[in-house]
């Protein structure tokens, strides 16, 4: 271990595996609670305490840093760990592959190299009051330190990563983030085809005998996000009670995907390593790949008398990644808006009473669209707490596409056709929004719910 970095890891104690529940396991190696750990001291006579690093993978490592030791130094010490087989020069790039992060239930931040996150953990309580609604008590929100994707990593520069380890990383974490409901597939039929292939590399070939359709029910949860898995879809689709049921389930079509992987590890189509950069090809296809995720809201149109009686606001998540913005309904793993920084204008607003706590700081953001073959703009306000950490991440992603594109052909008029994903696969959802509609000349030619108010 270098000297330089003053941080020194516990050795003979090996990797360990967490269990998906870890709090309900009593897991306990958690940041903040290393501020009530009676102090250690290191050879240089500084205090040192005893932390956790995650991977998603499902593991974590135990070290022992000073208090004081920064994200780079803990990072460097995660790399360099021979039983994870990182070294320094696979994950030698013109951006850093991966990143620390300190994540609780509520609030997810990646760490600067600078940052240390001993202390950070320390006042972690006052930062998710900040930051976030509806908490009843911050002090059960406690920070665990994650080793996961860097945000800023674009997806051409890991495109060109071959290291196996590495590639295993970032396909654990994309397997997360599809099963969460934040990589938002359109409709089940994908969501199928990325469950077979994760089920093809963590199964191994099909048998006939082990993975049948009641396999796949009993363990749908596992391959499927929460949205498809829930008993009240199955239901719908005859597979409640117990029932295992008809073609059109998302199980089953899962099933068939499954057997159509060649089952042989000589096929170059049946190689885990090959399986895994599919399923990460195909995650790099998705808009929301590599984002950022935080919590918001939005005011939900209603119509008539449902307007008195509804709650109008809409949990949601905002992903912002290197290619834009977009607004995702993770409950019914639905991607309901995405803008590229070549079509979104955006500007933060402060509370109009920062003394009430429920008055929330927002974004507006404003796209143009064609509407009865002219062209419009919409603006969409976003309700968070979060709301300077997300103008914070566009400023700089904006500026960043500005600074590239400025004098290409990029820069051209892109409104000659409805704006849509590039893939194809998606649309953006309008009506799901409230909305305000501006013309040419700036004039209000449409207001929606709270909108008709101002």
């Amino acid at each position: 271990m270098d000297q330089q970095n003053d941080c020194t890891i516990q050795r003979g104690q090996p990797l360990r595996r967490y269990p998906n529940d870890y709090k309900a396991e009593g897991h306990s190696s958690t940041l903040s609670k290393t501020m009530t750990n009676q102090p250690q001291y290191s050879n240089t006579g500084r205090p040192t305490v005893r932390i956790a690093v995650y991977l998603m993978t499902g593991v974590f490592l135990t070290m022992e840093v000073e208090q004081n030791a920064t994200a780079q130094q803990i990072f460097t010490i995660v790399q360099s760990e021979a039983e994870l087989g990182l070294s320094r020069f696979s994950l030698a790039t013109t951006t850093p592959i991966f990143a620390l992060w300190m994540c609780s239930s509520q609030l997810e931040v990646q760490l600067r190299p600078t940052h240390k996150p001993v202390e950070l953990a320390a006042k972690w309580n006052y930062l998710v009051t900040k930051y976030t609604c509806h908490i009843e008590d911050p002090d059960d929100e406690e920070p665990l330190l994650y080793f996961r994707r860097n945000i800023f990593l674009t997806k051409s520069e890991e495109e060109q990563i071959k290291d196996t380890k590495v590639l295993e990383l970032l396909y654990a974490e994309a397997k997360y983030n599809v099963l969460q409901g934040r990589y938002a597939c359109d409709g089940p039929a994908r969501y199928a085809s990325l469950g077979a292939l994760q089920a093809r590399i963590e199964l191994g070939p099909y048998n006939a005998q082990t993975h049948t359709l009641a396999f796949f029910h009993r363990h749908r949860g596992r391959f499927l996000p929460h949205y498809y898995a829930s008993p009240s879809l199955l239901l719908g689709l005859g597979l409640g009670l117990g029932l295992v049921g008809g073609k059109g389930a998302p199980e089953a079509h899962l099933l068939e995907q499954y057997k159509r992987i060649p089952s042989h590890n000589g096929s170059a189509n049946a190689n885990p390593k090959k399986l895994i950069r599919k399923y990460l090809e195909f995650c790099w296809n998705l808009p929301c790949y590599g984002a950022a995720f935080f919590q918001g809201q939005i005011e939900r149109p209603v119509r008539g008398l449902a307007s008195w009686i509804t709650n109008r606001d809409m949990q949601v998540l905002i992903a912002i990644n290197t290619s834009g913005v977009y607004i995702v309904d993770d409950m019914q793993c639905s991607l309901l808006l995405g803008l590229k920084y070549s079509e979104l204008s955006w500007e933060m607003a402060k509370p109009s009473d920062e003394n009430n706590p429920d008055c929330l700081p927002c974004l507006f953001v404003q796209f143009p669209v064609r509407e009865n073959g002219a062209r419009v703009y919409k603006i969409l306000q976003v309700f968070s707490r979060q709301a300077p950490m997300m103008d914070t991440l566009i400023s700089g992603f904006a500026e960043d596409y500005r600074r590239q594109f400025i004098n290409s052909d990029s820069s051209n008029d892109q409104l000659d056709h409805p704006l849509v994903f590039p893939s194809g696969s998606f649309t953006n959802k309008l009506s799901k929004f409230t909305l305000a509609t501006f013309d040419d000349e700036g004039r209000c030619i449409g207001q929606m719910g709270s909108w008709s108010f101002r």
